[in-house]
């Protein structure tokens, strides 16, 4: 029997009901995440590994990555209005000298304490970038974040007083991890505002060119040599810049692309389970119970933190990736 005049058959409303839902994400971008948060939590291992200064670890770490993204970074856009925009310009070096200071911090602090644990601290920037919008950009900020902050203190303090009282090697370099992730926090606050008139390419290349010229200039300032070492550090050089730093962030952006926010920072937190587990058989790096416990406590409130501040809230404009890690 015909369709009446002015009706649509119903499987030509159910196909266009299928049209009309935004298709879902590919399963590359799931994949991307994975291999993002992989690469970031081996990080602390090639620092490890290269057994060089921090300054210097940095350096090549930064001055390497941005050699390979100049063709992208220097590449403008058909119909793109300015690619250098002043204030993203002076957004993007000074953002570049803050994760310089970052970088030479928390390469020092792996020396000093476990790969776990710093990769732990360093990512408690979140709570910092949060904090600052709160006092000077008048964001409110809701129960659960507070909520997650104590919790995350109170775990810190568990990790970074067991290290302490065992070794006070180690509760210096918890101290040199969580002063890192107060540059990286600012960091992501100059990129969050420069990332508004300047395309990401350009924007990392420029961080990534003051980083260099930075972390270059505290190595000569305090004599630290730049070459002389073995062929084992100079692989770890590169694989900071290629693995981590290139192709870690390139996979976390894609998924950027196809993921929402809420979904892809939250795994971020897997990096310091990640650099965990890889430390203990590669390194030899055993977890105390108080670690393991302090640990988790930091992890949880770094995801109620995010938790608190993603939901509710509109898009932001994308954010370069980059990080301490």
């Amino acid at each position: 029997m015909a369709e009446p005049w002015g009706r649509l058959p119903i499987s030509s409303c159910r196909d266009a009901a299928i049209a009309a839902q935004p298709a879902p994400p590919p399963k590359l971008a799931y994949i991307a995440i994975g291999l993002g948060v992989l690469a970031l939590g081996c990080s602390a291992l090639f620092v490890r590994w290269a057994a060089a200064p921090g300054p210097v670890t940095g350096f090549y770490r930064m001055a390497l990555a941005t050699l390979v993204l100049t063709p992208l970074a220097l590449r403008h856009p058909a119909g793109a209005a300015s690619a250098w925009p002043r204030r993203g310009v002076l957004l993007a070096l000074l953002g570049g000298l803050s994760l310089s200071i970052d970088l030479a911090l928390w390469n020092t602090a792996v020396g000093l304490t476990s790969a776990a644990n710093a990769t732990l601290f360093a990512n408690t920037a979140p709570l910092w970038v949060a904090l600052v919008a709160w006092a000077a950009m008048g964001e409110r900020l809701r129960p659960l974040f507070w909520t997650g902050l104590a919790v995350t203190m109170l775990g810190a303090a568990a990790v970074a007083g067991a290290d302490f009282r065992s070794h006070s090697g180690l509760g210096v370099g918890d101290m040199l991890a969580i002063l890192a992730s107060f540059f990286y926090a600012g960091y992501y606050l100059l990129t969050q505002i420069g990332r508004r008139t300047l395309r990401s390419a350009p924007y990392v290349w420029l961080a990534g060119l003051a980083s260099s010229a930075s972390l270059l200039t505290i190595s000569l300032a305090l004599g630290l040599p730049l070459t002389g070492y073995p062929l084992p550090t100079y692989l770890s050089f590169i694989a900071l810049a290629l693995v981590t730093q290139a192709f870690g962030y390139l996979a976390v952006g894609y998924a950027l692309g196809h993921l929402p926010a809420s979904v892809v920072s939250p795994t971020m937190v897997g990096q310091p389970i990640v650099t965990a587990i890889l430390a203990i058989p590669l390194l030899s790096e055993a977890l105390s119970p108080t670690q393991i416990v302090g640990g988790a406590a930091v992890l949880a409130g770094i995801l109620l933190v995010y938790r608190s501040r993603l939901s509710g809230r509109t898009p932001e404009p994308e954010i370069a990736p980059q990080s301490a890690d």
